[in-house]
């Protein structure tokens, strides 16, 4: 089953301890730093617009992708200024009508990205969407995430009109990280009706990273640790990167 459909209606109750609004500030402060302090924002893997909607609340002009038709339905339900522009479109393959300042990722969303093939097409299309010299900000799980704190385990959560089942598996030797979701959602009738999806994300070096930036035309600027904002160590778990547009390619 495709990913994030029957969770889409839910997956705003089960991540709200996901701290959007620091990651706002992460990516606003570097925004900032280079002078883009308004104008058009394209975030990729937007889901139900709670970054794109804390983007816009801070002066941008947002425009959120996203391949999940019920996400996006999320999200467009919960925007109440009607302003933001969503696109159902696969990130691999994005079109858009202009160039805008700068494109952000979050939620590791990149890391659904599975063979280097489709991240460097990516990364290429941000790079031929980028007014010149704009900034690509994304955010990624780490390998080490990945093997030690989700590994082979099982998590159940139950809030009050819904239950999930997670169980996850990871690949060490491919470094893929599988989990299959279990939904339970109540319906009108008081019955519970249960979903299953499968979801995949590939896990890569911070070295990977910065040579398949590279590799889709675009310069690798900075990471760092999206807890202590400092350099990644061994035991980061997610890692901010930022890269830049450094010209169009023929």
């Amino acid at each position: 089953m495709d990913a994030y459909t029957g969770f889409a209606e839910v997956y705003d109750l089960f991540m709200e301890d996901v701290p959007y609004e620091q990651w706002c500030k992460i990516i606003t402060n570097q925004l900032k730093r280079e002078d883009i302090c308004d104008g058009l924002i394209l975030e990729l893997g937007c889901g139900t617009g709670a970054m794109t909607r804390l983007l816009a609340k801070e002066g941008y002009d947002m425009i959120g992708v996203d391949s999940s038709l019920q996400m996006l339905a999320e999200a467009r339900e919960k925007d109440d200024s009607q302003e933001i522009l969503y696109l159902c479109q696969d990130m691999r393959e994005f079109e858009l009508y202009g160039t805008v300042r700068a494109v952000v990722s979050v939620c590791d969303s990149m890391n659904y990205l599975l063979t280097p093939e489709d991240f460097v097409q990516t990364v290429s299309l941000v790079n031929n969407y980028l007014d010149p010299g704009g900034l690509f900000l994304f955010d990624m799980n780490t390998i080490y995430k990945f093997r030690e704190l989700m590994g082979n385990t099982t998590i159940a959560e139950t809030k009050e009109h819904a239950s999930f089942i997670w169980e996850n598996y990871y690949d060490e030797e491919t470094a893929r990280n599988e989990y299959d979701l279990t939904l339970f959602l109540e319906r009108e009738n008081g019955l519970f009706e249960r979903q299953i999806e499968v979801h995949e994300e590939q896990g890569y070096s911070v070295d990977k990273v910065k040579e398949m930036i590279g590799q889709g035309g675009m310069q690798f600027v900075d990471c760092f640790d999206a807890d202590t904002l400092e350099a990644p160590t061994d035991i980061s778990e997610r890692i901010f990167f930022i890269a830049r547009e450094v010209g169009k390619r023929r």
